[in-house]
C-alpha cells in the first residue's frame, strides 16, 4: 500500500492531500505497524527458535540416552561372552585335573598292589595281644619269619 491509499483508508477521504499534518499522521501510523510487525515478526521467530532449541535438547537427550542403552547391551553382551569363555576353561581345567587325579589313583592303587604282593612274600607271620589294664597299655608281639 502506497501513502496515498493509507491516507485515504485512515481518513476516509476526508484529509485533503497537500495538508502536511495528516501526512505525518499517515508515516507515523506506517512506522507504528511496521514497528508492531517487526516486533511480531521477531516474537514469532524467537519463539519459534526457542521451541527449536527445546525440540533439538529433547533429541539430544535421548541420542544420549539411547546411546548408553546400547553401550550397557554391548557390555552385558561382552561381560556374557566372558562368563562362558570362563566356564568352559574351567570345565576343561577340571576335566584335565581329573584326569591327571584318577591317572595318579590308578598308578598309586597298582604301586600299592605290587608292594603288598612284595611284602606278603617277603615277612612271615605276625602275632600279638594286647591287654588294657588301669592306664597302661600292655601290648606283646611276636613275629615268625617263614
Amino acid at each position: 500500500m502506497n501513502t496515498q491509499n493509507v491516507s485515504e483508508a485512515h481518513t476516509g477521504g476526508i484529509c485533503p492531500e497537500d495538508n502536511e499534518q495528516c501526512l505525518k499522521s499517515e508515516k507515523a501510523a506506517i512506522k507504528i505497524q511496521s514497528w508492531w510487525r517487526g516486533n511480531m515478526v521477531r516474537w514469532t521467530l524467537l519463539h519459534a527458535a526457542l521451541r527449536a532449541w527445546v525440540i533439538q535438547c529433547w533429541w539430544r537427550s535421548m541420542q544420549a540416552e539411547m546411546l548408553e542403552q546400547r553401550r550397557r547391551l554391548a557390555l552385558r553382551l561382552y561381560t556374557c561372552q566372558e562368563w562362558a569363555v570362563v566356564k568352559v576353561q574351567a570345565q576343561v581345567r577340571m576335566w584335565q585335573a581329573r584326569r591327571r587325579f584318577l591317572q595318579a589313583r590308578q598308578a598309586a592303587c597298582i604301586i600299592q598292589s605290587h608292594w603288598r604282593w612284595h611284602a606278603s612274600q617277603t615277612r612271615g607271620l605276625i602275632r600279638g595281644r594286647y591287654e588294657v589294664r588301669a592306664s597302661r597299655l600292655e601290648l606283646d608281639i611276636e613275629i615268625l619269619m617263614t
